[in-house]
């Protein structure tokens, strides 16, 4: 199901359910692979799957509060903003994707999907 907003055309991606809770799901089919998390408080976030540091897939981490640890180092990025957190803030992020939840769907801007 595709969606529209002002200005902006959306695509279903999964249901909310579909995350697991303090985990993450990857979305492949987009310009660049995608990792749609979820936390304990059922918020739902979205960031290019790749670790800025080692590039690691941040969607095989571990999702607490609104960060994700990387599986390869340990480091930790923020989920709202992509940002590294701690001692190599600063130094690098994976760039977020702007998500929205309908009917407990979630829906990510078409143009991540766009070549």
């Amino acid at each position: 199901m595709t969606i529209e907003t002002i200005n902006r055309l959306w695509i279903e991606v999964c249901a909310v359910t579909d995350i697991p809770t303090r985990g993450a799901r990857r979305i492949s089919g987009t310009k660049r692979p995608i990792a749609i998390f979820r936390n304990g408080a059922d918020e739902v976030f979205a960031l290019v799957d790749l670790c800025p540091h080692k590039r690691g897939p941040l969607s095989m981490g571990i999702v607490h509060d609104r960060s994700v640890t990387c599986p390869l180092h340990g480091q930790r990025i923020d989920l709202v903003t992509g940002e590294l957190m701690g001692a190599d803030a600063g130094k690098g992020c994976a760039p977020s994707v702007e998500t929205h939840i309908e009917n407990g769907r979630v829906f990510i801007p078409a143009d991540a999907f766009c070549a």
